[in-house]
């Protein structure tokens, strides 16, 4: 909460309107589709807070929301009120430590079907079953697990601008289930290759994790550090190959957060990735054809 002082009854004028704020693509009745954004929702709607919680729904469907950051354990947010200065929202939700992560992994290691689901980018329908085994939870389960907090006056926790970011924080769950894994302090790909080390440790489980021919089955790849920078190949340049997929690897990385165009950001850049492919592999076919005086015999 901010140092300022909050008052039980705070009144305040429409909102200001929002120029490409986030807004939700519910229009009206229920916000979340899948059962883990459901999940997700009934943590709020538990609080109990009335009022705060529809003006928390219309503020996320007019688009009040300007920007959202999730991390670990982590996300902030700036809401429009009817202040010139938005609102900053912080909410906090206590990360799984890396041995509680481990514990699952070793759950997840015997359970062929949560795995193959996993691997597939699907969440598995009884994934919790999984955790509780582990002895713990997907979503918080506690209030002390989950902290939110708003540089608005308003004295309610959940006020109306934190139940808007919580509300599009269900609807981003719909697209991108393994978020609730990123709040709860990993990824999908970081729990995946936990399982793998399991499956390399003891012998009965090491045979179980291979593949044909006992061939060991190779580590999901990470695409975390996919907008970073990094070394350029060696080998980069070499005899051009056309793609079977010109988009493959945007496909991999999947919606774009929080995305609210026309088309998903993959239609709308598949065409930008066809022609780059051309293009690419134009130059790649200069840059590999010999030389003239090569080619020719001299006369």
């Amino acid at each position: 909460m901010s140092d300022e002082p909050r008052w039980p009854f705070v009144r305040s004028g429409p909102p200001l309107p929002v120029q490409g704020g986030i807004r939700a693509r519910s229009k009206r009745g229920a916000f979340a589709r899948s059962w883990w954004a459901r999940r997700w929702l009934a943590v709020l709607e538990a609080l109990q807070v009335g009022g705060r919680l529809s003006r928390g729904r219309s503020y996320a469907r007019r688009g009040q929301v300007i920007e959202i950051a999730i991390d670990e354990g982590l996300v902030g947010a700036r809401v429009q009120g009817s202040r010139p200065e938005p609102y900053e929202v912080t909410m906090r939700v206590t990360a799984l430590s890396r041995e509680s992560w481990q514990r699952l992994a070793r759950v997840l290691a015997d359970e062929a079907v949560f795995l193959a689901k996993l691997l597939a980018g699907e969440m598995p329908a009884d994934i919790e079953a999984a955790f509780a085994k582990a002895g713990l939870s997907l979503f918080p389960s506690r209030l002390s697990e989950l902290q939110a907090s708003c540089s608005c006056p308003d004295w309610s926790n959940p006020c109306k601008h934190i139940a808007a970011v919580y509300y599009l924080l269900g609807e981003e769950f719909d697209r991108d289930p393994f978020l609730a894994f990123k709040l709860r302090g990993t990824t999908r790909d970081e729990l995946l290759r936990m399982v793998e080390q399991v499956g390399d440790q003891p012998p009965s489980r090491r045979t179980r994790r291979r593949g044909p021919a006992g061939k060991k089955r190779a580590a999901p790849a990470a695409t975390s550090s996919f907008w970073r920078a990094g070394e350029v190949p060696a080998d980069l340049v070499r005899e051009p190959v056309r793609p079977a997929h010109a988009g493959a690897l945007l496909t991999r990385l999947g919606p774009f957060p929080f995305w609210r165009g026309a088309e998903t950001l993959p239609d709308a850049l598949l065409p930008v990735y066809g022609g780059a492919s051309a293009a690419a592999l134009e130059l790649l076919a200069e840059l590999t054809a010999p030389a003239k005086d090569d080619r020719e015999p001299h006369r």
